[in-house]
């Protein structure tokens, strides 16, 4: 069991590990952002959204 524990922790160690890794090496310079080529109809306000089943 202990050996079990050991290992489980030393996973969790090694994926917060590699996510610190990510972000402190991230270089956000060499992305575009995400909403770059977003379509014309997700960038504005379409109205509310109808009541499919007509329940409020």
């Amino acid at each position: 069991m202990k050996r079990t524990l050991l290992l489980i922790f030393a996973a969790l160690a090694l994926m917060i590990g590699s996510f610190i890794w990510f972000v402190a090496t991230w270089d956000k310079s060499a992305e575009q952002p995400i909403s770059w080529g977003a379509p014309k109809q997700y960038q504005t306000h379409t109205g509310p959204i109808p009541n499919p089943y007509g329940v409020l």
